[in-house]
């Protein structure tokens, strides 16, 4: 197994830098095993002294800080607390902190739940805090470590297939990611799940999961999903926000143009990470997944993502579109003045068609990027179309 810690992070470690020497605190989320806890010690690596790192779900760290106001008030320098959701009662003496005038103390606080820990954040830490959200390994990060003779050559179909959690991704071989998915899966529903507080039978939610993992890039119909449960949409809709809100699934919101057209209202669902996806599909290597009917639709989400993250894209400003009669796009990032559209298409030579065109034309683009399965530098398709190669994403990004 190539070590995960030995790959570089360098872009997410400079943005919390940033944030740090802006902000009090800054909050770090991500799903659990994603490499956030690693990210804080590379951090804590660089930042120099004094460092002070807390486990809040460590036994230990947790008698250290019966008393916290006594053990956090007097540290300097960088202190981490890791698992914060394991101890809501300190948001209100982070503020305090943060309040101080000489700001001796900076607090990387991290977290694996979102929406709950999101809003007491920001309530109680309002103006003090940002937050930086940590995904799997990306094609960038994979890219800049190819360059340096630490991954593998094939890196962008293994990122695919693998997903990006470090540990799925950098097996010794795939029997080992394969083992290593379950086993979150696994774990996530029996253990992750109920020390956030939710209860809920986990075969149950594995197969609302499953169900999730069929309808990946397609637009979500609860009431039928509902039926195939035998629960209420207003169940399954909580579901999804257990999914959503613990960063093993997201949701792409329809974008409306006001044109009369007969467009798609609702979101389309995808789980957040291709190696999960894959576990949940049961598929188990690469001719698998290139013979499986769901083969695009995961290329779709992959993509779709990557270009999300790196873009820089909030809610609010990505969307997908389409009409009943068939015009479609699958990503509008629309920020600062413009609107830009993305293809995504699992081949190596993308040729314009005419939805690409009717897309285009409806949504008024600044550009349309077709971003497809090549090597190589773009090309033009067309006029205002680029072919995009999956491994030069930052192209589409920058123009």
């Amino acid at each position: 197994m190539v070590d995960f810690r030995m790959l570089p992070r360098s872009s997410q470690l400079d943005r919390l830098f940033q944030l740090l020497t802006q902000f009090p605190v800054v909050a770090l989320l991500g799903p659990r095993q994603v490499g956030k806890t690693t990210l804080a010690r590379q951090l804590a690596g660089k930042w120099g002294n004094p460092v002070k790192q807390f486990d809040l779900e460590d036994p230990d760290d947790q008698a250290r800080l019966a008393d916290p106001a006594f053990v956090l008030r007097p540290l300097t320098g960088l202190v981490v607390l890791d698992e914060i959701q394991a101890r809501p009662d300190l948001f209100p003496l982070l503020r305090v902190l943060a309040d101080r005038p000489d700001a001796p103390a900076r607090f990387l606080i991290l977290g694996s739940a979102a929406p709950e820990l999101v809003q007491r954040t920001a309530e109680t830490l309002a103006g003090r805090v940002a937050f930086h959200e940590l995904d799997g390994f990306g094609l960038d990060e994979l890219a800049a470590a190819n360059r340096l003779n630490t991954v593998t050559a094939d890196w962008l179909d293994t990122r695919w297939l693998r997903g990006g959690f470090p540990r799925a991704l950098l097996a010794s071989d795939l029997r080992s990611s394969l083992e290593w998915r379950e086993a979150f899966v696994r774990t996530y529903l029996e253990r992750d799940l109920p020390q956030l507080g939710i209860n809920l039978p986990a075969i149950t939610l594995r197969r609302f999961w499953t169900m999730v993992a069929h309808s990946h890039g397609q637009t979500w119909n609860s009431s039928e999903i509902a039926r195939s449960l035998g629960v209420s949409d207003k169940t399954v809709s909580r579901y999804l926000d257990i999914l959503e809100g613990t960063y093993m699934a997201h949701r792409l919101l329809p974008w409306h143009t006001n044109l009369g057209k007969r467009e798609v209202k609702a979101a389309k669902v995808y789980v957040s990470d291709s190696g999960v996806l894959h576990s949940l599909l049961r598929i188990s290597d690469f001719d698998s997944l290139l013979a499986h009917p769901m083969c695009g639709a995961s290329w779709e989400g992959l993509i779709v993502r990557e270009i999300i993250r790196r873009s820089g894209a909030q809610r609010g400003e990505a969307f997908f579109w389409g009409t009943h009669t068939g015009a479609e796009l699958d990503l509008l990032i629309v920020r600062n003045g413009k609107r830009v559209g993305f293809e995504i298409k699992l081949t190596r030579a993308p040729r314009v068609s005419a939805a690409m065109r009717s897309a285009h034309a409806a949504l008024r683009l600044d550009h349309l990027y077709v971003i497809c399965h090549a090597e190589g530098s773009p090309w033009p398709l067309g006029e205002g179309i680029t072919a995009v190669p999956a491994e030069s994403i930052d192209a589409a990004l920058v123009a």
